[in-house]
């Protein structure tokens, strides 16, 4: 990479640093050195500045120092910046250009609304030699402010490839290994996960997590780190088992790995990670995979009977019916409406929800996480169909992190 950046003024040490801070982005990192290079920058990220007072001050800091940034108010508005700004800039002035990088800079979108487009016009407002930079996971089609805004200059990061992350993720090797074990090791995770997964910090996660029960046969000395098939035979089921939990980061590397060694002294079998552990869903989104399990599982006569409070007297000879012998969870998963959906999680909730978008983005949320399926067509807008996809114990771990006693309203546990 650092041949790629041979910039006049740029001593070598410097572009190895960049090399190996960014490795496989050699086109974008040489098209940034070449526009900007080693100028004046603020680095601002929106998660930690959790008010525009925040951000303004962190400005002010890295360029002008703390005097700058007192002068601000208390509750200080984008005119109040801008006067500061202008000031500092008169007193300070800068042959370079300044820099404001912005992280995460979608949830802009949450700030006022006039904080975006007056950010793309910064220069023209504080009549300074200044560009801000925004860093986001997402398109800019999905944040452009609705009343219009100067329209920035697009630099698209793709994807990494699966050579890519195979290069990567293999520098993190373990001192203690080969490389080509530690690549190895990495090509077979990314066999299983580069379908579902192609996130760098998750794979990351990922191979750190199972990395020590790869290992585990080459320390019994039962196999060579050469016998790769046997390694597979290994590693194999631990990794669907972990399939199940990518994104939702349930355990450290450290609790995973103490949770096998108990489970394998105990009972001498593993069992899935979302049976011990809390899965670190949004507290509403919980209550709405237990209603989708609920609605799945149970038929849909049963609704009355289980959620609604003075339902009278329903006679069990006409509630159970006599030919129903199969078991619901043997059957499988049944599709269900979104109206019934909703009807359940309101009925279970232990608090009154408003039908807000939040609710209803919360399902797309278990949708894209695979723990719902819909079944319906796109098309079909008024009347979508889900299918819950988790497993029995999954749910009652869920359950029991919101303290649902779930089997008390399953038809089948009667």
């Amino acid at each position: 990479m650092a041949a790629l950046l041979q910039h006049p003024g740029y001593p070598e040490e410097k572009l190895q640093r960049v090399a190996e801070l960014l490795p496989c982005r050699e086109v974008q990192a040489g098209m940034l050195l070449s526009l900007m290079g080693q100028l004046p920058h603020a680095t601002v990220s929106c998660v930690e500045c959790v008010s525009v007072a925040f951000l303004f001050e962190q400005v002010l800091l890295s360029f002008f120092g703390c005097d700058a940034a007192l002068l601000l108010p208390r509750s200080p508005s984008l005119s109040d910046f801008v006067r500061v700004y202008r000031q500092q800039c008169s007193q300070s002035p800068s042959k370079q250009t300044r820099y404001i990088v912005i992280e995460k800079a979608e949830l802009l979108r949450d700030t006022d609304a006039n904080l975006l487009p007056a950010l793309l016009r910064l220069q023209e407002l504080v009549e300074d030699n200044i560009t801000v930079i925004l860093l986001s996971e997402i398109v800019w089609d999905k944040f452009r402010p609705n009343m219009g805004c100067f329209e920035p200059l697009l630099l698209h990061f793709p994807d990494y490839s699966k050579d890519e992350l195979q290069q990567i993720l293999s520098q993190n090797r373990h001192p203690s290994y080969s490389a080509d074990f530690y690549s190895s090791y990495i090509n077979i995770l990314l066999g299983v996960f580069y379908s579902v997964c192609r996130d760098l910090r998750e794979l990351r996660h990922l191979a750190a997590l199972n990395f020590s029960k790869f290992c585990e046969p080459l320390a019994d000395g039962k196999v060579k780190e050469t016998d790769t098939h046997k390694l597979w035979r290994n590693i194999e089921p631990h990794l669907k088992k972990a399939m199940q939990t990518v994104y939702l980061r349930e355990v450290s590397s450290l609790q995973w790995e103490q949770m096998q060694n108990m489970e394998e002294k105990e009972a001498g079998a593993l069992r899935g990670l979302s049976a011990h552990t809390h899965v670190e869903l949004p507290y509403y989104s919980k209550f709405l995979l237990i209603a989708a399990y609920l609605a799945s599982y149970n038929p849909a006569r049963t609704d009355k009977r289980f959620f609604l409070k003075h339902h009278g007297k329903i006679k069990k000879t006409n509630f159970l019916k006599k030919n129903e012998k199969t078991s619901n969870h043997l059957l499988g998963p049944k599709p269900f409406p979104l109206d019934r959906l909703l009807a359940i999680f309101y009925s279970v909730v232990d608090s009154r929800v408003a039908p807000t978008a939040t609710i209803f983005s919360q399902i797309s949320s278990l949708v894209t996480l695979q723990l719902l399926s819909q079944v319906s067509h796109d098309d079909q807008l008024d009347a979508p169909k889900y299918k819950c996809a988790v497993s029995l114990d999954f749910i009652c771990a869920i359950s029991r992190t919101v303290n649902f006693d779930i089997v008390k309203y399953l038809y089948d546990f009667l």
